[in-house]
């Protein structure tokens, strides 16, 4: 049997004072807004400016700006100044990683327990409305 090595950024983790794992908190709290995680997913493709971002996610130029400002002050972007606009790049690779590897847990998750939901799925709306139409 071959030992597969494990991350040495796991065993970092197990061991961080708690002002560190504060700095992890907050890291994660970057990523925890979905229209970041669109703006990245966007941003995977290559650099864009504020405008493209703004029109490809649907939100204000101003609300675009704000989300990319908190990614680049964590590190995951660059911004580079262009004349009259500003263009965003990714500096971090590793966060799609961080995010597949999220997105695989999630998937594996739904996975297990579709069996699970399976038999509520089947039934029809009536039938799930039913119980509560009884109790009035």
């Amino acid at each position: 049997m071959i030992a597969t090595a494990q991350p040495p950024a796991c065993l970092a983790m197990k061991n961080l004072p708690p002002e560190a794992l504060e700095q992890v908190a907050t890291y994660f709290q970057a990523l925890a807004e979905p229209t970041r995680l669109q703006l990245l997913n966007l941003l995977r493709e290559g650099e864009h400016n504020v405008g493209d971002l703004a029109r490809l996610t649907g939100c204000s130029a101003a609300n675009v700006s704000r989300h990319l400002a908190l990614l680049t002050q964590h590190g995951l972007l660059a911004r580079e100044s262009r004349g009259n606009s500003v263009y965003y790049r990714i500096a971090d690779a590793s966060i799609y990683r961080l995010c597949d590897l999220v997105c695989d847990s999630i998937a594996r998750r739904i996975d297990r327990t579709a069996p699970e939901r399976a038999p509520f799925a089947a039934a029809p709306l009536s039938a799930r409305r039913a119980p509560a139409a009884r109790r009035r």
